[in-house]
């Protein structure tokens, strides 16, 4: 059962939340970073991509990045723009993006839960990027970045949350240059905070939705610090990380799109015609048609859209992961045609969010890549079944919006 605890959050005085508050580190390059915070000097990515602050051409690894970040952390804390909360809490997050709303619970979970299964993933991570936030965390004895899960919805969990955000005030309120709302509550109530604490004890498991480098990194820095210290009790702030939990029906999944540099050695109509083995591929007359089913895909090649629909077989598949969308395109597409058989390391392949539209696709092409490929999502319910089976999905297979912001809510580790 999940383990959830309060924690004295640091976090922005209110007359700074909309400054600090980023879009998470990995969504941005060096050069990106920089000109998102260039006249922003409260922006988190300050603390989140500190290289921003460094000579052009530092190492992003290096151990000046990591310093810096500790710098910046305490200094933000110095000039008053980060408070700490003088007792333990948890908090309301809510996001309304396009009039839809997701409400979480910030709070830490356990360590051990992850460790146990609990807290169940659907993604493998790479050991380079664990490394660069095992470093972050470390330096800045604080978990900077809230972890993204999800939990089959509970009514009492669901109900507190309501009469709680619709009787007090929110301590922040504010809509992000990207028009997506974020507003706050502080839950100070001890009656309360119990309540939750003990209801999230009667949920069986959460799932990762977005942060699978992060939460690895905060157990792998657990695992360090439990090693250093033989009078190590459990309840050491290092043995749970920052995380916020939202119940799985108000999530929503966007397309994450593929688009690869070439045809590996064969011209259009080969290529069209290998497809034939394993979809039913028909022209689409109206531009910049969505995947309207699972199954059914989009392709873009030569400057014209098609429609594939896979072969009915494959989506009956006993394994949940082969069903998915994504897993036959890798299969009967990059892997069998294109022969990309790691998309994680293989240069000829990238992958666009669906939030950036079918225009990106279209644009890619026109740039550096061939073809493109725009996936119907994947659903919070596939999410579920392939954690609870303990199975993996492949690499970017789900693209959550809206993005949670990074700066309103630090854990320190001491």
């Amino acid at each position: 059962m999940a383990t959830i605890k309060t924690f004295r959050a640091v976090r922005p005085a209110a007359r700074y939340a909309h400054k600090v508050a980023a879009l998470p580190y990995d969504v941005y390059n060096t050069q990106e970073a920089k000109e998102a915070a260039a006249d922003n000097p409260y922006s988190f990515l300050h603390i989140d991509k500190p290289e921003i602050d460094l000579p052009e051409g530092t190492d992003p690894h290096s151990i000046e990045v990591y310093n810096k970040a500790k710098e910046n952390l305490e200094a933000f804390s110095e000039k008053g723009v980060l408070i700490q909360d003088e007792k333990p809490c948890l908090y309301i997050y809510s996001l309304t993006m396009e009039g839809r709303i997701q409400t979480g619970i910030v709070c830490c979970s356990s360590v051990d839960d992850y460790i146990n299964g609990v807290i169940k993933r659907h993604e493998l991570t790479r050991e380079d990027k664990e490394q660069d936030r095992i470093n972050h965390v470390d330096h800045c004895n604080a978990n900077t970045g809230p972890i993204f899960l999800t939990y089959k919805s509970k009514d009492g969990i669901q109900d507190i949350v309501k009469a709680w955000t619709s009787s007090k005030d929110p301590v922040y309120d504010f809509t992000a240059p990207d028009g997506i709302g974020h507003r706050v509550w502080i839950i100070d109530d001890v009656k309360t905070t119990k309540t939750l604490t003990d209801l999230f004890a009667t949920v069986e498991n959460t799932y990762i939705a977005d942060g699978h480098h992060r939460t690895a990194s905060a157990v792998k820095v657990a695992l360090k610090r439990r090693a250093d210290n033989p009078a190590h009790k459990g309840d050491e702030e290092y043995n749970f990380f920052l995380s916020v939990l939202f119940p799985d029906e108000e999530l929503q999944i966007f397309d994450y799109n593929r688009v690869v540099k070439d045809l590996n050695g064969l011209n259009s109509d080969e290529f069209i015609n290998r497809l034939k083995d394993s979809f039913d591929l028909s022209p689409v007359e109206d531009n910049r048609v969505r995947p309207s089913k699972k199954g059914e895909m989009s392709m873009y090649l030569d400057k014209k859209w098609y429609k594939l629909v896979a072969d009915e077989n494959l989506l009956k598949a006993e394994n949940p992961v082969e069903r998915l969308d994504v897993s036959i395109l890798q299969e009967k597409v990059l892997k069998d045609i294109l022969d990309i058989r790691d998309i994680r390391t293989d240069e000829r392949i990238d992958f666009v969010g669906g939030i950036r539209g079918l225009g990106e696709l279209e644009r890619r092409c026109s740039l550096d890549m061939k073809v493109a490929f725009a996936m119907y999502p994947t659903s919070i319910d596939e999410l579920i079944e392939i954690s609870d089976a303990g199975l993996l999905m492949p690499p970017k297979s789900t693209w959550f919006e809206p993005k949670l912001r990074s700066g309103l809510f630090i854990h320190n580790l001491y």
